[in-house]
Parts: C-alpha cells; structure tokens; sequence
C-alpha cells in the first residue's frame, strides 16, 4: 500500500510522462519555442500577451473514493473498538489536462500530443514509477525522513496498479468546472487516475490460526469436522433476548429475568453482567439447566448488589458446558435495562413560600454514579440533580413550580426510567405507590 503522500506522487509521475514524452516528440523544435509542463491550478497562470507560455497543464481537481475497494478490510474495528485491520484509503484521482499557445495551433498541438502520451500509457507501470520519483521530483527537505526513501517504492509496490482513463464531460459540467475555478477555458481533456490505495501502517490484532475442525477423535485423532444443521437454529448457545418479569421494559434488583435462546441446557451455566461504568463484569453462577430455551436468572438486592449494580444499560451473556462436551462454550450478548426502585416512603417534598420553588428529596436504590445522567420527572416537569458529585443512592432535585397534590415519580438514569406502569395487570395501570404528595 502507498503512503499519503501517493496523490503526489502521482501528480509527478504524469507530469514526468508528459514532459518526457515532449522532450523525445521533439515538441521544442516543431513548435520553435520552449515547452513547459506544470501541475499548477489554472486560475494561476498568466494568459495576458507579454506573460503567457506554450504550457500543458495538468490540474488534479477531484479526488473521489473508489467504488472496488471502498469496503475493502471492513470491520477495522471491534466492539471494543481495537483495531482489527488497516482498511486502504481507496481513491480515484480526477485530472484536467489543458493546452495554452502562444502562437497559433500551438494548444492544439500540445493537446494533442498529450492525449496521444496518455492514450499510450493506460497503465502506469512500476518501473515507470520507480524512475520518475527517483529523482526528488518532490523537494525533499520538505518531507519527513521517513517518506523520503519511502515514498517511491510505496507507490510502485502497491497491490493494484494505477490505470489512466479518458472520461468524458459535458459541455455543462466543463462549464460549471471552468466557472468555478475563475479562469479563461482552453482546449481541455478529463482523465480519472484509479486507484491510489493508502494505507496506514498501525498494530492491528488478529485471532490465532484454526487448529483443527472440530474437537478430535481420541482414538483415531481425526477432527469431527464441520457439523451441518438442516434449520435456521444454530448449533451453539445463542441468547435471543433478556424478559424483565411481568413484561416489564426494565428489571429491578430482587427480580427473576429470563433469559432465551437456543442450545442453552448444559452444566457449570454461569450469567455474565456487563456495564460500561463497571471495569469488570459482574458474574452469577447458576449450576445445571435443563432447559434448552430458557434460563431464569435471579439478580441480587443485598446491600453489595444495591453499591455495584448501577442501573441503566446492561448486557448479559452466559457460559455453560453442553452435554457430551468438555469445553465451555459462551453465548452472544443481549441488551438489559436495570431501572431504579423509589423509596416513597423516605422521599419529602419543601415548598418555599415566597418563590413557590419545590425541593424534592429522593431515596432509591441501586446507587447512581457521578458519570451517569439522572433526571427526575414529577408531573410532566423534569428536572436535574442539584448535585451528583459521587455514587449516592439520595439526591435532591429543584423544581420552579409544581402543582399540588398527589404527582406521579419517574426516575430516569442513562434513559432508563424507575417502574411507573404495572403490567402484571391487564390493562396495564399506573403503580399507585409511585405517588408523592407535593404541598
């Protein structure tokens, strides 16, 4: 793969093409004036009488991403977001090739002996590559010292080699293109330049090597190789979903979630909690299980559960060892929204009589963290924590105005609100000890 200083790089190859295909044409002595290849944007040369060249110009005006290899190396990243590969920046260079005289015919001259050195080149091949950067076409005291001996043999040894293609463009797209660059049009031709690849050159990890198929035979130690299921169940444990009790939207400490999936019956089954706060997961052995769909879960309220279960967005997966194998097998993750239980009972509201503000104190549990965004929603009014500068299982919320009366409480962490709703009932309806009077 090249390096990023590929676009260059290729900016100077074509322009060595051009000047050394005017130099072995004999271009100076059938025009009888000297010919300068440049790589300068045309809004920068001189046209008026006394300034202006014989030149062929060659102007990069577009670069666009290459349709082949744009997902070329994908993922580059897993779910912890290390690297797993270095995907190639994959582009296609678009190029104006432009002849100026000053004389007459000479653009149409140029023009055409450029479109023929092009035409002749529909490949740029390495050695061509090799040779025209050889020289430090590019000052290289501007360049790291890495790139200096580098960047020609990038280039050149890249996987795909670079193709040269005329394209096609309309007169209202040459049109809009000249008037954007603010310059007097010439005699032009489009060419697209594919494909630079750039890649970058960082530490990347990659599972080991497949050993065998399959577990082996310990008699005739032959791999048992690929099992083929007719269906679309998997042959491993899967986790299709986490089920709150009651057909909740969230589980609380103390509940029994169940767990379902596929090829789940097994031994030494072990649930594994995850939070993005929580540097390690949080595991709960549950022994044997005979069912192969379902796995109920009890989560812990003891006072270590109510300190390290912070509730919000969870993900659980399982670990268990399926019948007639010795090797534990671990399922896929499935999302879980711990919700917070209210203390009505500790919870106060203070009205101040002058400004009509309402402080509302609030007791829940599991403990929030500082990092965790919290709001409280009393009637229809929400508001923030007056402070949550550490994990806290009280916090004190400042609303303006509040009607007063009985208001329903909710309790939102990291968008997770506490259980207002009680679908153990049909139809489902609003859990009356959710209630605080506010005077």
């Amino acid at each position: 793969m090249s390096s990023p200083l590929a676009i260059a790089s290729v900016t100077a190859v074509l322009r060595d093409l051009l000047n050394n295909g005017m130099i072995d044409h004999n271009i100076v002595g059938a025009l009888g004036s000297n010919v300068t290849v440049s790589t300068v944007p045309p809004d920068t040369i001189q046209l008026d009488s006394v300034n202006i060249q014989t030149r062929l110009n060659l102007f990069l005006h577009r670069v666009t991403p290459n349709p082949g290899w744009r997902n070329a190396g994908f993922p580059s990243r897993d779910a912890r977001g290390e690297r797993l590969t270095n995907p190639p920046l994959a582009l296609d260079l678009h190029y104006l090739l432009t002849a100026y005289g000053a004389e007459e015919l000479h653009a149409e001259i140029l023009l055409g002996y450029g479109m023929y050195l092009m035409h002749e080149t529909p490949v740029l091949t390495r050695q061509a590559i090799r040779t025209a950067l050889a020289g430090s076409t590019v000052d290289s005291s501007i360049l790291p010292l890495a790139y200096q001996s580098l960047s020609a043999a990038d280039l050149a040894d890249q996987v795909e080699q670079i193709k040269v293609t005329p394209v096609t463009m309309n007169n209202e797209e040459m049109s809009k293109l000249w008037s954007s660059l603010q310059a007097h049009y010439r005699p032009t031709s489009a060419y697209i330049i594919s494909v630079v690849l750039i890649e970058a050159e960082k530490i990347t990890r990659s599972a080991l090597p497949v050993l065998t198929r399959g577990p082996r035979d310990p008699i005739t130690r032959r791999e048992a190789g690929i099992t083929a299921t007719a269906g679309l169940i998997p042959p491993f444990p899967a986790l299709a979903l986490a089920e709150p009790p009651h057909r909740q939207l969230a589980a609380a400490l103390g509940d029994t979630i169940v767990l379902h999936g596929h090829n789940l019956d097994g031994i030494n089954l072990e649930a594994r909690f995850e939070h993005d706060l929580l540097d390690a997961p949080v595991l709960i052995a549950l022994g044997p299980n005979v069912n192969s769909d379902r796995v109920n879960v009890v989560l812990p309220d003891t006072p270590v559960a109510v300190a390290g279960w912070p509730p919000g967005n969870w993900r659980v997966s399982l670990s268990l060892q399926r019948p007639g194998e010795t090797e534990l097998r671990s399922t896929n993750a499935v999302p879980l929204m711990l919700a917070t239980t209210l203390d009505i009972g500790g919870c106060s509201a203070i009205r101040d009589g002058g400004s009509g503000e309402v402080t509302v104190h609030l007791v829940f549990l599991p403990e929030v963290r500082s990092a965790q965004h919290v709001s409280l929603n009393i009637g229809g009014h929400e508001a923030l924590p007056l402070d949550l500068g550490s994990q806290t299982d009280t916090l004190d919320f400042l609303f303006p105005a509040l009607p007063a009366g009985s208001q329903w409480l909710r309790l939102r962490v990291d968008g997770v609100d506490s259980l207002l709703v009680d679908r153990a009932v049909k139809p489902p309806e609003f859990d009356v000890s959710q209630q605080l009077v506010i005077p």
